[in-house]
């Protein structure tokens, strides 16, 4: 297959992912008689489980047209916008009930999907501020990468799950579809990364 037909495809099918899921909540009945900050609320949540599956493609310079060094760049600027979405869906949650994000940050939830939700929330949070004091912190490479890598992995494991035990506007076939390419993504990145390659030296030497 000729490289330029090749990216063409990977960069559609990316945008189908990203993109359908998006289209599928537009048209779901749930959306009626909501407020427009709750809906804005919701779509900010699709979004981020949208570019939870765009971060590993660029972390590990799978995306045509960007290698490893320039994927890592943009990388960081899409993990911005991903924290900005989450910082967008429970701001917005908490505009239109309080208590129930109260409920959610305090694990007091009756619905178990806020709980899930607030775990890959907060390792979301930590995931980046790793990143950010990495350099004042100095930490070695190698412990940065198992690190940020086992925090992202449990943001994608925690954020699919908190998408599929809620009965809202995705449907559950684009959701589903979502969630597993993002859990495919982020676990070929960690295979072809070697991300664990720290434990098992720490292993060789004890």
């Amino acid at each position: 297959m000729p490289p330029r037909f090749r990216a063409i495809l990977v960069w559609a099918a990316l945008a189908a992912a990203v993109l359908i899921p998006i289209a599928v909540a537009a048209t779901s009945d749930y959306l009626a008689y909501r407020s427009w900050i709750y809906i804005a609320a919701g779509f900010a949540g699709i979004v981020a489980m949208a570019l939870i599956l765009v971060q590993p493609l660029l972390a590990a310079g799978y995306l045509p047209g960007l290698d490893v060094r320039s994927g890592r760049q943009v990388h960081r600027w899409v993990g911005l916008g991903l924290i900005a979405a989450i910082l967008v869906h429970v701001g917005g949650l908490w505009l239109t009930s309080p208590p129930d994000v109260i409920d959610a940050l305090l694990f007091a939830s009756p619905t178990p999907f806020s709980d899930w939700g607030v775990v890959s929330m907060w390792a979301l949070f930590a995931a980046a501020a790793l990143a950010i004091l990495r350099k004042r912190l100095r930490i070695r490479p190698a412990i940065f990468r198992f690190a940020h890598t086992a925090l992202a992995a449990l943001v994608v494991l925690a954020g699919s799950v908190h998408a599929m035990l809620i009965e809202g506007t995705m449907g559950t076939i684009s959701k589903a579809t979502l969630c597993a390419l993002a859990g495919a993504a982020t676990t070929k990145a960690l295979v072809d990364l070697r991300s664990w390659a720290y434990l098992t030296r720490r292993r060789g030497r004890a």
